[in-house]
């Protein structure tokens, strides 16, 4: 399937993804997680995606950052068909323009905090030169762990860990940043905080962040809200407001 191009500046987009589990609808046991879903995500912003249990949500994530291979429909990435790529090229994309936030930090426990930060750059076999290095200022500046660089992983609190596992993910410039429930084994005050370093990273670092949540709170956080539900997208918001969020999660609850 070819993706037809819009003018505006999109990090990922996909066109008619679908994924089933199973052996397909003459499967009574079959699973269909997605639904023919056309979805443009807009560079330089905040998008996080939304839904309840079983919606479809991190298959849809999943799908999009190619940890994942849909049934059918397409998917690109900073302008890569990604069902182009055989194994070994959707690896090196991967480590070279896209950053991952997960739920449980995976953080290596052997290494320190900085070294936990530079190991994309190190496998990826990158020098870390000057541009580099000033990037890794700026990123460790923003998120405030200038001084938890060298420590290990269990010097940290949780919200510390999320902090240096953030900037992990953005120290290479990926093109954009998946993150998967990055605040589900936080308390609420370290959410906030992890939330509020994500938003920065988009307004002060010009950052694609795409987030899947389930949580309101999280969702506020964000430029844009994609609502899916039963393996489709039922709205697309821009700026929502909480009003205009809750409405749009109970038709759907209904």
């Amino acid at each position: 399937m070819t993706i037809t191009q819009t003018s505006v500046r999109v990090a990922a987009r996909a066109r008619g993804l679908t994924r089933v589990y199973g052996h397909g609808d003459s499967d009574h046991t079959a699973v269909h997680a997605l639904r023919g879903v056309d979805l443009d995500l807009p560079a330089g912003r905040f998008t996080a995606i939304m839904g309840p249990s079983g919606s479809g949500k991190s298959t849809l994530m999943h799908c999009l950052a190619g940890l994942d291979t849909p049934t059918a429909g397409a998917v690109e990435v900073a302008g890569r068909a990604l069902e182009d790529m055989d194994d070994t090229a959707l690896t090196v994309f991967r480590r070279e323009h896209i950053g991952f936030i997960f739920q449980s930090f995976n953080l290596l426990p052997m290494l320190t905090a900085g070294q936990n930060v530079l190991l994309p750059l190190e496998l990826a076999g990158r020098r870390v030169d000057a541009e580099v290095r000033d990037r890794h200022d700026l990123v460790v500046d923003v998120l405030g762990i200038r001084d938890r660089l060298g420590h290990r992983p269990s010097e940290l609190s949780g919200g510390q860990q999320q902090r240096v596992a953030i900037a992990r993910a953005l120290v290479s410039q990926p093109d954009i940043v998946f993150a998967d429930e990055p605040t589900g084994n936080l308390d609420s005050e370290a959410s906030a905080e992890v939330l509020g370093f994500l938003r920065r990273s988009v307004r002060e670092l010009g950052q694609t962040v795409v987030m899947v949540t389930h949580e309101l709170d999280a969702a506020a956080y964000a430029d844009d809200v994609v609502v899916i539900a039963d393996g489709r997208i039922r709205a697309h918001l821009t700026e929502p407001s909480t009003e205009q969020l809750v409405a749009t999660l109970r038709g759907d609850a209904r």
